[in-house]
């Protein structure tokens, strides 16, 4: 059932990304054509999504994990992450702060530009919903396709927001909106200083969070932490750069919380 399942994952998402593909270029498809490719689409993603539930009834999440790739768990968990994190932006909640945290943003540097590309796929959005109001299949699918993007770019600013940096007792969690999430031992800092960045070349063991182009503190460590990968690479990273909007705050708090469980060690 694993195998079978597994085949028909993979059967269905190309053959959906290759029919909107075709859509979104303009190609004049018979309707004969447009109602099969789309009815097979979908029965194989039904049948895909209720062997999922069977499976995980009886094997639970590990059973799902062995169907589904984790590069297409994380870009779904992604995605949700980010709608989700519309909703505690609108509630003012956060995600991950508890009492006694301490939270630091990091989202203020890239507001102006991410509400400046929101603005441009609003005036896209606009212009193309004119443009194809006389075809309308590709109409709808532009629509659909430009209105989840708008929603979803407004999701990725939400969760940048609604998922800061956080502080506990015994642990720093560094988080670049939804697809970044590592949490550090407080004894495993051994040295943070402030340390503005606008350049950041790959190298082995450290991990670059740039927020608008920029880090702002950089971490040094006694030992490897593991990092994870928008799609689920995972390396050890022993020098982590990272931005915040307070980045002096952020740095004398390091400073206070590693000393202080320096002395308790």
């Amino acid at each position: 059932m694993t195998r079978l399942l597994r085949g028909l994952f993979w059967m269905s998402v190309p053959l959906e990304l290759a029919f909107v593909t075709l859509l979104l270029a303009g190609a004049a498809l018979p309707a004969a054509v447009l109602v099969g490719a789309e009815a097979v689409a979908l029965t194989l993603l039904v049948v895909a999504g209720a062997g999922l539930a069977v499976l995980y009834r009886r094997g639970g999440a590990e059973a799902v994990r062995d169907v589904a790739p984790e590069p297409v768990r994380r870009i779904v968990g992604h995605e949700l992450k980010a709608l989700v994190s519309l909703f505690l932006w609108v509630t003012r909640r956060r995600h991950g702060v508890r009492r006694g945290d301490t939270a630091f943003g990091h989202a203020r540097d890239q507001a102006a530009l991410m509400y400046g590309f929101i603005f441009v796929c609003v005036v896209e959005t606009a212009g193309l919903a004119v443009l194809l109001r006389n075809v309308p299949v590709l109409h709808e699918v532009t629509l659909f396709v430009d209105v989840y993007t708008v929603v979803l770019m407004l999701g990725v600013q939400a969760a940048s927001v609604t998922r800061p940096h956080v502080l506990s007792a015994d642990a720093f969690r560094v988080r670049k909106g939804a697809h970044c999430d590592l949490l550090i031992p407080l004894d495993r800092i051994a040295a943070v200083r402030g340390e503005r960045r606008y350049a950041h070349e790959p190298a082995d063991g450290v991990l670059d969070l740039a927020v608008a182009s920029q880090t702002s503190l950089t971490l040094e460590l006694t030992e490897p932490v593991t990092a994870v990968g928008f799609l689920g690479k995972r390396r050890p990273v022993t020098t982590v750069r990272l931005h915040a909007d307070d980045p002096a705050g952020l740095l004398a708090a390091l400073k206070a919380a590693t000393r202080e469980t320096a002395d308790t060690d």
